[in-house]
């Protein structure tokens, strides 16, 4: 065995090792591709995010507000707080005419390290509107207020916000709804525990449907990866480099979900100790691996995965700047089928 991992170089010693357990399903739910235990149960988090944004399009919300791509990827976004994140969450915020005090998300470091530092630098006072989620947060407030649900309250589990959340998570992943843990995301709101391979499904079944709302949500994510997530980061490099032929979403605690339509597969990956400098790295090695075996890989494929090479082997440097060492991905799928 050559289990999934990845490793923390520095020198030519390998420093830290984090393990990774990751699902690979089809559109039909066969696993076809595993590492780890593929039937971990571990909270979905921000990935789960295009399942708590499908209701926008299924319910009229988007409809009834007038709400372009642009918000629809934003409400599926882990977003780096960039001045243009923070100009479409306004835009969102008043096309469903709720105000920023109704977000029941709080701040906290951007995602962005240039972000970040500017945020220290400048001495600006955050609010809600920074946390990477406050797109997510104004799409719920739109479904709400679209029902005629209380506002107050939304974020919190029997809320029928939440109610009506859960129902598309368990349709999408193909559980009951008693089969998925609650708990209380960063941001506040429900998330949701299941195993890696229905999360896995949910992905491969989103990419391959035919319903207006699943096309949609794709296609807002696919071509405006800049608002899902932000400049030098994964999840926008990645679709960006793909050009609409994959769709991946981070979640905290080394949580990544990925989907690639032309294969009909789904991915779930979890670094176990919820490392998050590693799961993209192990994203990479997975989506590698597969797309290696696939009859359609070929030059045009190996340039997309060049192109990620500063996300997929990230070097460690010292304090003043020097490389000392790396992260790399290591290790095997076990895959079930040629």
């Amino acid at each position: 065995m050559n289990p999934l991992r990845v490793e923390v170089t520095r020198g030519s010693l390998v420093e830290s090792v984090h393990q990774v357990s990751a699902a690979v399903v089809t559109a039909d739910d066969e696993l076809v591709a595993a590492a780890g235990n593929p039937d971990l149960i571990t909270f979905w988090r921000s990935a789960a995010k295009p399942f708590q944004a499908m209701p926008l399009i299924e319910d009229g919300v988007a409809e009834r507000f007038g709400l372009t791509d642009d918000e629809l990827a934003l409400a599926c976004a882990s977003h780096s707080s960039e001045p243009f994140h923070l100009e479409g969450v306004d835009r969102f915020l008043a096309k469903v005419g709720v105000e920023e005090r109704d977000l029941a998300c709080g701040p906290h470091p951007p995602l962005s390290a240039e972000v970040a530092r500017a945020v220290t630098r400048d001495g600006i006072v955050m609010t809600p509107r920074w946390s990477n989620c406050s797109g997510k947060h104004t799409g719920m407030l739109a479904t709400a207020k679209h029902h005629g649900w209380p506002l107050a309250g939304y974020e919190r589990a029997g809320h029928p916000l939440q109610d009506r959340l859960l129902d598309s998570a368990a349709h999408w992943s193909g559980l009951g709804r008693d089969q998925i843990v609650l708990g209380v995301d960063g941001c506040t709101t429900v998330c949701y525990g299941m195993p890696l391979r229905a999360m896995a499904l949910a992905y491969a079944r989103f990419a391959v449907a035919e319903e207006d709302a699943p096309r949609r949500l794709y296609r807002a994510m696919t071509e405006h990866p800049e608002l899902v997530a932000g400049t030098n980061r994964l999840c926008t490099d990645l679709m960006r480099a793909w050009e609409g032929a994959i769709v991946a979403k981070v979640g905290a605690e080394g949580v990544y979900s990925a989907a690639v339509p032309s294969l009909r597969l789904g991915i779930a990956i979890k670094v176990m100790d919820g490392d998050l400098r590693s799961v993209g790295i192990a994203l990479i090695a997975v989506l590698r691996q597969i797309l290696e075996r696939s009859p359609r890989y070929d030059a045009a494929e190996e340039a997309r995965l060049a192109s990620l090479a500063g996300h997929a082997e990230p070097v460690v440097r010292h304090t003043r700047g020097g490389v000392v060492g790396a992260l790399r991905g290591a290790g095997e799928l076990q895959f079930f089928r040629t």
